[in-house]
């Protein structure tokens, strides 16, 4: 199906916000017509996108659930167990990438859509739950809430994210190099290939663009749960601020990763914890039956 038969539009003050609430719940792409009259794309879309294989698309927003990155049970990948001791199947980001949503509310300002899932998923995650993206616009921002119930009688677990497509650069004639990230940690780590964690302690913040080193690496403890970058002269930054209920935990993790070298993105990726969570226990959450959580994420130009 076109990308144009899926997506609905917002219009907020000089931002315009295309999003598919039924396919993905995906933000697709965040375009701001700047003082000057030329237009800004903050939020990376490619023009050839296949609706049909969302999963593949790389630009927007995935929204990434029941967990995020990959998940391991006994060292292999794409498992993990539940606590009855159980092992079930669990794609990588989880399930929700390219799921069916219904559309609750649409509003001028933003909409919030329900995850219908099917037998299929149900065999990966079994348990009753209603979990809803929600999105609000406003002319220089947006806030996006990850809200899961438990409408089940037993405890489920989750540990979801965001995987935030960002154009980069932004400007004629900058490269990576000219962008400087920065996020608020000297804690950072890769994946090894059996789903344990591995301490990098080379990392500096700030950091560029440029630096290879980012690529996949994933930060935590940040000292705040705020995370900047752009310009090396310090304006027109993005910011993102993370917050809901519970809390963000310390093993809230910021990944950052692209594609290659000449990619026109750059993934900043708010995650509720690490890779592998539900093996690890470490920025997992519980949610008893009858709880409500939410994970709260807002972007906006500084």
């Amino acid at each position: 199906m076109s990308t144009t038969a899926m997506c609905k539009e917002w219009k907020v003050g000089s931002s315009v916000f295309r999003a598919a609430p039924e396919v993905g719940a995906r933000l697709m792409d965040w375009k701001l017509t700047t003082a000057d009259g030329n237009v800004r794309e903050v939020i990376y879309w490619p023009e050839d996108a296949d609706m049909s294989n969302l999963r593949k698309v790389r630009g927007g927003n995935p929204i990434l659930f029941p967990f995020v990155a990959r998940s391991y049970d006994q060292g292999q990948e794409g498992f993990w167990r539940t606590a009855d001791g159980i092992r079930r199947p669990m794609p990588r980001h989880g399930f929700s990438i390219d799921g069916k949503f219904s559309l609750e509310e649409n509003t001028e300002s933003g909409f919030t859509a329900l995850f219908k899932p099917d037998p299929k998923k149900y065999e990966c995650y079994p348990f009753d739950y209603n979990f809803k993206v929600r999105y609000q616009f406003e002319e220089l921002s947006f806030t996006v809430d990850l809200i899961l119930e438990n409408t089940d009688s037993r405890a489920l677990f989750w540990c979801a994210g965001h995987h935030f497509y960002f154009k980069l650069p932004w400007h004629e004639g900058l490269e990576r190099k000219n962008y400087v990230l920065n996020i608020p940690t000297k804690k950072a780590f890769h994946r090894n290939e059996d789903g344990s964690l591995c301490r990098d302690k080379g990392y500096k913040n700030p950091a560029t663009f440029d630096d290879d080193a980012l690529i996949d690496r994933m930060h935590y403890e940040l000292e705040k749960p705020e995370v900047s970058f752009g310009p090396q002269n310090g304006e027109e930054n993005i910011i993102m601020k993370v917050s809901g209920n519970p809390a963000p935990s310390p093993w809230m993790t910021v990944n950052t990763w692209t594609e290659d070298k000449d990619s026109p993105f750059y993934c900043v990726e708010p995650w509720m914890g690490p890779p592998n969570n539900a093996n690890l226990k470490k920025g997992l959450e519980i949610v008893e039956p009858g709880q409500t959580q939410t994970f709260t994420v807002k972007v906006s130009l500084a």
